[in-house]
This record gives structure tokens, C-alpha cells and sequence, in this order.
């Protein structure tokens, strides 16, 4: 299983930015996710989705700013984030659940998003 993440940048605060996900070796059923870890902190939840989309849900930190969403034919995820926040600032990683997003099996590398106020 490979996961790779794309897009991340210097922004500033209140800017948009979306990231990518592009999955291989792993069934499209699984359920993927965006996770984020700032210096210093612990990785946390971003958001997660479902095969087909029909269940998402948010970090309160990001409810109403993020919006994460999948096309499963190309393997990919998306995390598009807007109104973005210094606090913001963290190396995101994307995931995949073969559980149904109880836990995440897999991780991949990360793409580094940093929001100057």
C-alpha cells in the first residue's frame, strides 16, 4: 500500500489550499482519511471519508473551513481548506482505514502546509 500526499505550501492566513491523496495497492472500499501533526504535538484527525463519499466527518478545529472529498475511479482523495490559520501549520499525512475509520492501517509520508499570519 502507497499513499502519497500533494500540494501543501506556504500560505497566508485566511488563504485557500487544497491537498491530494493518490492511493495504490489498496482496495477503493477502504476508508481514507487526513491526519496532521504540527511540531511539538501529537498527530491528530483531520477528516474522514467513505468509500463513495456518503459518510465524511471533521475535527471541530476544521468544521466549516475544511472540506475533504474522494473520486475513487482515480485512487485519489482531496482536502480542500480555506480560511486557513496559523494554527493550521503541520506536516498532513493521508490514511487509509480497512476498518470503516476506527483505526488506520496505513500512512503515507506527508506534505507540509504553513500558514503565516
Amino acid at each position: 500500500v502507497q499513499l502519497q500526499a500533494s500540494g501543501g505550501g506556504s500560505v497566508q492566513a485566511g488563504d485557500s489550499l487544497t491537498l491530494s491523496c493518490t492511493a495504490s495497492g489498496i482496495a477503493s472500499a477502504y476508508f481514507m482519511g487526513w491526519f496532521r501533526q504540527a511540531p511539538g504535538k501529537d498527530r491528530e484527525f483531520v477528516a474522514g471519508i467513505s468509500y463513495s463519499g456518503s459518510k465524511r466527518n471533521y475535527a471541530d478545529s476544521v468544521k466549516d473551513r475544511f472540506t475533504i472529498s474522494r473520486e475513487d475511479a482515480r485512487n485519489t482523495m482531496y482536502l480542500q481548506m480555506s480560511s486557513l490559520k496559523p494554527e493550521d501549520t503541520a506536516i498532513y499525512l493521508c490514511a487509509a482505514s480497512a476498518g470503516g475509520g476506527g483505526t488506520f492501517d496505513y500512512f503515507g509520508p506527508g506534505t507540509q502546509v504553513t500558514v503565516s499570519s
